[in-house]
């Protein structure tokens, strides 16, 4: 049997400082994927992968490299969706899981602000990250890791 292991969307991420605490706290690897411009970490559980600057290069390779039980922390709702189908766990950085149940509305509403965005609708502006997000974020992690560990 593998161990679970935590893989970071790692580009734009503003949690990957939690994961690697909630990470050590129960001595899971880390794989932090971006396309550079990251300084890596001297915690020998914490690996660096760089990939490509070409659009999805970072999700492409955490899809072909997620199992089961694994986790990935991801704002990426493509992503999120193709992890969940590997059976991974999949939490965003505010702390909200992405599930089975939610992936399909999740995609629906990606959708659909991308087709405002296009048609000068919307804007786009994200709401800001809060210290309630990242309280979320810390007690989901937190959750998802003993559930994957447990099997």
């Amino acid at each position: 049997m593998t161990t679970a292991q935590i893989f970071v969307d790692g580009d734009a991420c503003p949690v990957k400082g939690e994961t690697l605490r909630v990470a050590s706290r129960y001595a899971l690897p880390v794989t932090i994927v971006s396309n550079g411009g990251l300084r890596p970490s001297r915690n020998p559980m914490v690996r660096h992968v760089v990939v490509p600057s070409t659009p999805d290069a970072a999700d492409d390779w955490i899809a072909g490299n997620v199992s089961a039980k694994d986790i990935v922390v991801t704002a990426d709702i493509r992503l999120a969706a193709r992890c969940i189908d590997s059976g991974a766990l999949v939490l965003g950085p505010d702390g909200r899981p992405f599930t089975p149940d939610s992936i399909g509305m999740a995609v629906a509403m990606r959708d659909l602000k991308q087709h405002l965005r296009e048609t000068g609708e919307d804007r786009g502006f994200n709401r800001a990250f809060t210290p309630k997000d990242r309280a979320r974020f810390l007690g989901e992690l937190d959750r998802m890791v003993r559930r994957a560990k447990a099997g």
